[in-house]
């Protein structure tokens, strides 16, 4: 006999097959020696109130020896098979290019960046260089921005695709199979170079390519509007339908479709400052409870939102138990965003606090003396260059190094100058810096009136032991690439498919992987046609 259950345990019991197992058989009255495994579906922790417990949602196997936890995918050789580019190696590019080999295609996949183990040098370089290598960084190189950015695997979106498939893949390449159950998966910046590594190396075993440090600096497209492939900063040429994933940092990319008068829009999106409190405080908070989480919970999460004024003001990629992150990809940047480890086990925790800016508000956010013509502050690129100008300021505001400009949280609320601030997992270091001056005043007071309207929600959150850091700018793409929604296709080229986070179309891994699926798809169908006719 199978039989799934819907379970509410503690802590204590909810992390440990045998525990779950022994409380099965006590609350259905059946013989523990006759249940042969208990598989977890689905956890979520519930702490609304002061006693936390874990709903769990099992499959328990009677007399009975259970089926694998996911089927792997098959992916055969596609060495002669009629090749598609695939541009761009984060989560659109490598989950597009291992569904083409499903779909028995050969994918030749662009990277500009360093392969995943390499850009780690890079990065670790930034703090003893106060610079950041404009081609391996946190936003460039192989796995893209989430690769070094927590690999948090938890999307809102149902509506875009299958994603239990992309866990499933991410599983069958070394994640655990935990994030099949989890109700906010996540696997952990320690952990998910090496699942990107296994990806990479079916792609390469299978018969595809893998092009690092490769950058493109062109489309070829004929007199029939028809892109036939690309062309790199090296001089090579590679042929074929391109999925564009370059994601959403990839301002060079924006700056071309723009000169060549390919149809592009600009998008909203959210900046703001990253808020780091200590982790220890979180748990208190969340876990209602002045021991924090104690010995079983993991470390607490957080998920805020208000609006004020008519735009949106919320919490961004969480990071319980992480660290704080420059990610710039560029000079005369400063960039912040959050990661974790697996075990999300670090002193602090950190999120982007981030408010909603559309399009029609830029003209009212630019500074009349950040070098802005009037030009930028229109057309297609504005919510890019208003990007710039902000993370510009930032730079400037942090000595023009990676230091970062920052103020206690209290004190950024009341407008107050901190004359110190509290240690910080943020690397590069931290200088103190007015942000309340500084920062576009429409930013300013909107995460100044939500910081108290939380305050006043979860006793103890407004507090100077936490360190607001300046900014967050990327948490979206700034522009959309203009594609058909039926045929992902864009909208005046034939063979061109914009995908993912860097096209306007996902936010965040999954969304951007289930994308890329979607994008590779599109591209079969597009070359089965292209024979055809």
């Amino acid at each position: 006999m199978i039989k799934e259950l819907q379970l509410r345990i503690s802590p204590k019991d909810a992390y440990n097959e045998q525990s779950i197992r022994r409380y099965v058989a006590r609350e259905q009255g059946w013989d523990e020696r006759t249940i042969t495994c208990v598989r977890t579906l689905k956890r979520s922790i519930d702490a609304r109130q002061r006693e936390i417990f874990v709903n769990l949602t099992v499959r328990v196997y009677i007399s009975e020896q259970p089926e694998e936890v996911f089927q792997p995918i098959e992916y055969t050789d596609v060495s002669d098979r009629p090749e598609v580019v695939v541009v761009g190696a984060g989560p659109g590019g490598l989950f597009a290019a291992l569904r083409l080999i499903e779909l028995n295609l050969r994918p030749i996949v662009i990277e500009r960046g360093k392969n995943v183990r390499d850009r780690k040098k890079d990065l670790a370089r930034i703090r003893p260089e106060q610079r950041i290598e404009p081609e391996s960084n946190y936003a460039f190189g192989e796995g893209g921005a989430g690769a070094y950015s927590d690999g948090k695997l938890y999307t809102r979106s149902k509506k875009r695709g299958n994603g239990e498939k992309i866990l499933r893949v991410f599983c069958q390449h070394g994640a655990s199979p935990g994030i099949l159950s989890d109700a906010h998966p996540h696997i952990g910046t320690d952990k998910l170079p090496r699942v990107i590594e296994n990806m990479r190396e079916t792609i390469l075993r299978c018969g595809g390519e893998v092009h690092f440090e490769t950058r493109m600096t062109a489309l070829l497209i004929n007199e029939k509007q028809k892109v036939e492939g690309i062309v790199c900063h090296n001089g090579k040429t590679f042929r074929g339908p391109v999925v564009l994933a370059t994601g959403h940092s990839a301002r060079d990319v924006y700056q071309w479709l723009h000169d060549n008068d390919i149809e592009i829009e600009a998008k909203g999106l959210a900046v703001g400052v990253r808020l780091e409190h200590p982790s220890q405080l979180i748990d208190q908070i969340q876990y209602h409870n002045r021991k924090g989480r104690g010995e079983y919970l993991p470390a607490a999460e957080y998920s805020l939102v208000q609006q004020v004024e008519g735009r949106g003001v919320y919490s961004f990629c969480m990071c319980p138990g992480g660290v704080v992150v420059p990610a710039a990809s560029g000079p005369e940047q400063i960039v912040v965003n959050g990661m974790s480890p697996s075990n999300r086990g670090g002193r602090w925790s950190n999120s982007g606090m981030v408010v909603e800016v559309r399009p029609e508000d830029v003209a009212t956010l630019l500074s009349p003396d950040g070098g802005m013509t009037v030009e930028d502050q229109e057309g297609a690129l504005k919510m890019m260059h208003f990007q710039e100008q902000l993370e510009r300021t930032c730079w400037q505001q942090g000595n023009m190094r990676q230091t970062a400009p920052a103020q206690r949280m209290a004190d950024f609320v009341n407008d107050r100058l901190s004359y110190d601030l509290p240690a910080s997992s943020y690397a590069p270091g931290l200088l103190s810096s007015p942000l309340h001056f500084w920062l576009p005043e429409p930013i300013r007071h909107r995460l100044q009136a939500a910081f108290r309207t939380w305050g006043q929600q979860k006793h103890g959150f407004l507090t100077n032991e936490a360190t607001v850091i300046g900014v967050e700018t990327r948490t979206s793409s700034p522009v959309r690439i203009l594609r058909d929604a039926e045929r992902l296709q864009h909208v005046s080229l034939r063979g061109l498919f914009p995908c993912g986070e860097g096209a306007g179309y996902a936010g965040g891994i999954v969304s951007a992987a289930v994308d890329g699926e979607r994008c590779a798809e599109a591209a079969a169908s597009y070359l089965e046609s292209d024979i055809r006719g």
